[in-house]
């Protein structure tokens, strides 16, 4: 009978491209990694694994015995879901991924509530794209994920996972000090028209999200920088470089004016995504309920300093 230890380490083997990247993903050393594999190897005499310059590729038989090794592995994560549900909230982990903006602000209040409610429940968080922590959550990296998207660019939520709205986001234009319009309340992206503007260097929604709000007034934006980094775009508006818009999370700065959007109100989504509600774990559940709970305040403070 075949070790599902060793099926595991081949993986990740496979799935993270290198037997060092597998090594420090397991905490084993490369050795122990490289021997893991062997075994398996010798277990179903043949090679499994094809030693490649672009990494280690699964041969034929490879292939052939992960497309059975992956359901075992959903089954054995299965089982430890249900352990959990039998323990409680006395033990176990919750994994966690978010997109930048929402780690700073919504998630930063929610794990610390969690931890402060569920303290032997072991946290562990990574901050990625919705372009890495979607997929990741439906190969069973995350429990939950919260991510992103536009009405003009809405994510394809499979059927095996479950999204909740847990926030919606106005887009508001972000001039630098002194511009002729910083004195109005709204301003119309059209009015725009002739500026430098700001956005993302590489393919992404929020870059598409600012070209088709430019292009739907009726004109291509003159890129004349990019960043894939909140911090710099508003850095360079208030520098006076250009004009952009920005969603609510990403905050102010001391140097930019924010003005709401004339016209159509662009907004940014954003989602709480679980699995399916059979699987979703306890842990993951309390959680999905602090992150409403969380939104809920921070709607209301920004609507509270809005009118202040």
């Amino acid at each position: 009978m075949l070790d599902v230890r060793r099926l595991r380490v081949l993986q990740e083997v496979v799935t993270r491209g290198s037997f060092s990247a597998a090594a420090e993903s397991l905490h084993l050393s490369q050795s122990a990694v490289s021997q893991q594999i062997a075994v398996l190897e010798k277990e179903v005499g043949i090679p499994l694994l094809q030693r490649t310059s672009e990494g280690p590729k699964l041969t034929g038989a490879g292939e052939a015995l992960m497309s059975h090794g992956d359901a075992v592995m959903c089954r054995l994560e299965e089982a430890e879901r249900e352990l959990a549900q039998i323990a409680g909230l006395e033990g176990g982990r919750l994994r966690l991924a978010s997109f930048p903006t929402a780690s700073a602000t919504l998630m930063t209040k929610a794990l610390s509530l969690f931890r402060e409610r569920f303290p032997k429940i072991e946290l562990q968080f990574s901050e990625d794209e919705p372009e890495d922590s979607f997929p990741g959550l439906k190969r069973g990296d995350f429990d939950l994920a919260v991510v992103f998207d536009y009405p003009d660019f809405p994510l394809d939520f499979a059927r095996d996972v479950e999204a909740e709205l847990i926030y919606e986001e106005p887009m508001r234009i972000a001039l630098p000090p002194g511009h002729p319009l910083a004195g109005a309340k709204s301003v119309r992206i059209e009015d725009l028209a002739d500026e430098d503007w700001l956005c993302g260097a590489l393919p992404s929604s929020c870059r598409d999200q600012v070209l088709e709000l430019c292009r739907d007034a009726g004109f291509e934006p003159k890129i004349s920088f990019r960043s894939e980094d909140y911090e710099v775009i508003k850095g360079f508006v208030a520098a006076g470089l250009g004009v952009t818009i920005l969603p609510e999370l990403a905050g102010g700065h001391p140097g930019i004016e924010l003005r709401t959007v004339r016209g159509r109100k662009p907004v940014r989504r954003v989602w709480a995504v679980t699995r399916e509600n059979e699987a979703r774990s306890p842990a993951a559940e309390e959680m999905l309920g602090i992150l409403r709970e969380v939104c809920r305040t921070h709607r209301d403070d920004q609507e509270l300093l809005l009118v202040a």
